[in-house]
């Protein structure tokens, strides 16, 4: 078992003994039921306990847990994003409730077994994470904001998504035009990821332009993008994730218009390996992320080849 494994482990362990009286009929699922990978990043009613069921001790061990599969900066991003369900709330005067306490925690099966499971969820913002042989795989693993940017003037105050933007429209427009023409797939970008909230996910087609066919300022950019996502995750899974592409495969496609304000979208894809971005909503002003892993997300192919080899 993995340190990051065991950290899941122990803290999940912490979060079950801090539940309310009744807290596990709304935070425990069996693991191999459908709940399981049933996931959303819009508002509404969903599986789990929610913060604002939890105490302080409970609230805290929800967030140590989420902190394991994410790397710190990531951790900001997340926290953020739930606080800016009050922004939001603010911007909507009320109309439909919004709190930084509405997001969820559910436990799939029991910490230790092999396998469980378990996933942080409200809206903009789902982390799940399966736990096989010892081995997490953090997928998928979605952040979005609305809105992607608070500005003060032309100034932006907080943009929890930013880097993720302003690199890709740097590969993008540096393109010379023949690449480029390579790389767009639409000239308008879809209203949303492409995957929505699909249990499974494969190669989306067209790719765009391999890495291999960009000069080479443009590749190195491709890869910091690359980083950037990865990175979400704990160090020891980022690392190992990064290992398993080798650049060969890697490609990148865009959608919509070009300038800062348009809507777009785009996509990184390579072998097991699925990045999507979306910012077309609210003039432009409401992204949606998500690392995906083909074969990989809730276990997948890891989660069956275990099974068949006579593990319950």
């Amino acid at each position: 078992m993995t340190g990051t494994a065991r950290t899941m482990t122990a803290i999940a362990r912490d979060l079950l003994a801090a539940l309310p009286p009744g807290g596990r009929d709304h935070a425990c699922y069996p693991f191999n039921g459908p709940v399981r990978t049933q996931w959303s990043y819009l508002p509404g009613a969903r599986p789990g306990i929610s913060l604002s069921e939890l105490g302080k001790t409970g609230r805290k061990a929800a967030h140590r847990l989420l902190a394991t599969a994410l790397s710190r900066h990531a951790f900001a991003q997340a926290v953020t994003i739930m606080a800016f369900e009050e922004v939001l709330d603010l911007d909507e005067h009320g109309r439909l409730g919004r709190h930084s306490d509405g997001y969820h925690v559910a436990v799939f099966g029991d910490p230790g077994d092999d396998p469980w499971a378990w996933r942080f969820e409200g809206h903009h913002l789902s982390v799940s994470a399966t736990i096989v042989a010892g081995q997490p795989v953090v997928a998928p693993l979605f952040l979005g904001a609305n809105p992607a940017q608070v500005r003060h003037g032309d100034q932006i105050v907080i943009a929890p998504l930013l880097r993720e933007e302003q690199l890709a429209r740097a590969i993008i427009t540096a393109l010379p035009p023949a690449l480029r023409d390579e790389a767009v797939i639409a000239g308008a970008a879809p209203a949303d990821i492409v995957t929505r909230m699909a249990a499974t996910a494969d190669a989306l087609r067209p790719a765009g332009i391999m890495a291999s066919r960009l000069p080479a300022q443009q590749r190195g950019q491709l890869s910091q993008l690359l980083d950037i996502y990865l990175q979400r995750l704990a160090p020891d899974l980022a690392s190992a994730g990064r290992q398993e592409i080798t650049g060969d495969d890697v490609a990148f496609a865009w959608a919509g218009g070009l300038r800062a304000g348009d809507g777009h979208y785009y996509r990184v894809q390579a072998t097991g390996l699925l990045i999507e971005y979306d910012n077309t909503q609210r003039n432009a002003n409401h992204a949606h992320t998500v690392l995906r892993r083909p074969g990989r997300d809730f276990g997948g192919s890891p989660l069956a080849s275990h099974l068949a080899a006579g593990h319950s």
